[in-house]
């Protein structure tokens, strides 16, 4: 079954099939992302006018709209060009004024005679205690008040397009909609008690109040229901097709990740411990591992990734673990090199900047085993660089590699397990939407030892108090970050205040001491400053945002952030964790510009009461909605037409059971069930899964 049903036939044909739409107006419908009847259908309503008739509007507040019968008393024809045409009503209490424009007097005649009673409805303004409506939406004489709707659906508009070809284009394309089969897995459908898709669908286009708006009313939650389990079908057939390729059976008896655990000098968290099983589990299986590991600022991912290297290592195997930059790369070497010789195991690191002889010797152990665990950046995809037997890859911080450069790395390997970990926490529906084709460990805990971090808020106008402050910080031996603004997204401006406050502290503490590091740097002077930054050289590391991933300096126990109410709590709580990463207390200073927005005021308390990653994340969330928090456009984050990712968490995690339990019963869709939904996929425009399913 590999092209559409034809039960869809109607609903993907062409715009102008619909009555009453030709090619200009259909062309003017684009701007809604509407190209057929099919996404018209999908298109609802965001709110609704009530149009009850009342029988006066005496005491109604200005800017409501009102029906009412009146009875038309005079008419004022306007004395020069341009004013308005104005006509006076009577309702049952008080005179009622109504405004023309451009309008002609003959029609305006016909339509509201003198004497005549007629249904008026429209928006009501009050101007120094006189009624007035301007243009009304409806006149009808009172025999034909039946065909004034109660209860109007308001849709969202575009250039070209009214709420009257709207509502009749929509009611068309609704008409279109056949019977369906139900998709929805019995048991959750009568849980939820919900009404099937042509219903829900006809329901959620006739609202009778503002309530029947929201996401939460039966119709609009069955609607959404179908969105996330088309996409979390499409998920998990992606993921099957993952599982269903071969892996090595990477098994072991611990005794390398003992050695490494007996030396800590503390014990792992609960978290840390079951993500490791859940891991090695993966592994040991001999179906291909594809997980996503997500922790908190320092909840302790890399000793985590590490003791999963070992595993690769003890089945015979190498491993490798890929950063983003040099800088994290170099990094991770460092923290693992002592980790490493306990194991007795042999760990390299390559990046672009390893040249002639270094560089093909280190190719060479690679090739022929040499080195079993490898430490890189992308580097490591180039062609010539081969593995003897790669087993497992790690890629640190998702967002910075593409889907393709995964699979790149996957052919490194024969049958490469894959492990990604992010330091970003996600809320539950955003993990579910971006990642739901992987499986998820997740580290909730602190490791023991880490001091909480004390958060202040500091206006901008208080900047000496704050450079005295380092200045007695530094002169006791710590060092500290001081973070930029960012200038509305403009690097050029970027660069300006960073640099301007680097003069500033530079004159203020003195030369040495103050270092600089922007986006706009050639990556060797970066990495410079980072280096001396690292060493203890400088004390103060001026610094766009390019320091939020990663960098570890235990030393560094101030972090202030320069305009922080321009920051996205996300942003802010990555900022933060790059201090409390040693033994001493850590400060951070949040420094706005008073006044603060209402938002701005939420963001700096929510950071001064916790820091909690995931706690974070939901209240990022909802402050900012799911485009802005992962930035949907590099994010591969979905949109839906209905679906809202942040109200509905919870439908999409049912939708996740729910596809993963069908594919394990029904892998090729092929059961009773199975058919409906491939019917869904066409709907939901998810045809690539089906191609998926046909190619598998």
């Amino acid at each position: 079954m590999s092209g559409r049903p034809e039960i869809l036939f109607p609903l993907f044909a062409d715009l102008t099939t619909l009555d009453g739409i030709g090619p200009k107006t259909a062309l003017n419908f684009s701007g809604l992302a509407v190209e057929k009847p099919r996404d018209l259908a999908l298109t609802l309503p965001n709110s609704v006018i009530n149009r009850t008739p009342v029988d006066t509007v005496q005491g109604t507040p200005s800017g409501t709209i009102v029906s009412v019968e009146v009875e038309v008393t005079r008419h004022i024809p306007p004395r020069q060009r341009g004013r308005p045409h104005r006509i006076l009503c009577e309702d049952a209490q008080t005179t009622i004024e109504l405004v023309f424009f451009h309008a002609r007097g003959p029609y305006l005649d016909n339509l509201l005679p003198v004497g005549a009673r007629r249904l008026i409805s429209g928006k009501l303004e009050v101007f120094d205690g006189r009624a007035q409506i301007a243009h009304p939406d409806h006149v009808l004489k009172p025999e034909d008040a039946g065909d004034l709707p109660r209860f109007e659906a308001v849709y969202p508009l575009t250039a070209g397009i009214t709420q009257k070809i709207m509502a009749k284009a929509t009611a068309a394309a609704v008409g279109l909609v056949p019977e369906m089969p139900e998709w929805i897995e019995p048991s959750v459908l009568g849980k939820a008690q919900w009404p099937d898709f042509g219903t829900a669908l006809r329901a959620a286009h006739a609202p009778q109040s503002d309530q029947d708006t929201s996401p939460s009313t039966v119709a609009r939650q069955r609607l959404a229901y179908d969105e996330f389990l088309a996409h979390q079908v499409t998920k998990a057939i992606a993921r099957s097709r993952i599982k269903v390729k071969k892996g090595k059976e990477n098994k072991g008896k611990g005794d390398l990740q003992d050695r490494v655990l007996s030396q800590l000098p503390y014990a792992p968290t609960g978290a840390q411990t079951r993500a490791v099983a859940e891991i090695c589990g993966d592994m040991a299986s001999p179906k291909r591992m594809n997980r996503l590991l997500q922790g908190d600022v320092g909840s302790g991912k890399t000793l985590v990734a590490f003791l999963a290297l070992l595993r690769a290592v003890e089945a015979g195997g190498q491993g490798v673990l890929m950063a983003p930059t040099e800088i994290l790369a170099a990094q991770h070497r460092e923290g693992l090199q002592d980790l490493a010789a306990q194991a007795g195991v042999r760990l390299e690191i390559l990046t672009g900047r390893d040249k002639g002889t270094v560089r093909s010797q280190k190719l060479n152990d690679l090739a022929t085993g040499a080195i079993q665990i490898l430490v890189g950046t992308h580097a490591v995809f180039q062609a010539g660089v081969d593995f003897h037997d790669l087993r497992l890859a790690i890629i640190d911080e998702q967002h910075r590699f593409g889907v393709n450069q995964r699979l790149a790395l996957g052919d490194k390997g024969a049958a490469v397990d894959v492990l990604v970990m992010t330091a970003t926490p996600i809320p539950r529906s955003l993990e579910l939407a971006q990642y739901g084709d992987m499986d998820v460990s997740t580290l909730d805990e602190k490791p023991p030892g880490r001091k909480p971090i004390t958060t202040a808020a500091v206006p901008m106008a208080r900047m000496d108090d704050v450079v005295a402050k380092l200045r007695d910080a530094v002169a006791k031996g710590s060092q500290a970050y001081w973070v930029c603004p960012l200038v509305e997204e403009s690097e050029v401006l970027d660069l300006t205040a960073a640099e301007e406050r680097f003069k500033h502290l530079r004159a203020a503490l003195g030369d040495g001491v103050v270092g600089l590091v922007h986006g706009q740097m050639p990556p060797a002077d970066k990495d410079a400053a980072m280096a001396k930054f690292v060493a203890g050289e400088t004390k103060i590391l001026v610094a766009t945002t390019v320091i939020e991933v990663g960098v570890n300096v235990p030393n560094a126990t101030i972090m202030v952030i320069e305009r922080a109410e321009s920051f996205g709590l996300a942003q802010l709580h990555q900022l933060r964790g790059r201090v409390g990463r040693g033994a001493q207390a850590s400060t951070c200073l949040l420094m706005y510009q008073a006044p603060l927005s209402e938002n701005g005021e939420r963001r700096l308390n929510i950071m001064r009461e916790t820091e909690d990653g995931f706690r974070i994340a939901n209240e990022d969330l909802s402050m900012r909605g799911a485009g802005d928090v992962i930035g949907t456009a590099q994010s591969g984050l979905p949109r839906f037409k209905i679906a809202d990712l942040e109200r509905q968490a919870g439908l999409m995690a049912t939708a996740q059971k729910d596809a993963r339990m069908l594919l394990d019963t029904d892998p090729d869709l092929t059961s009773d069930r199975g058919k409906a939904v491939r019917v869904l996929l066409w709907l939901m425009e998810q045809d690539k899964a089906i191609r998926l399913i046909s190619v598998g």
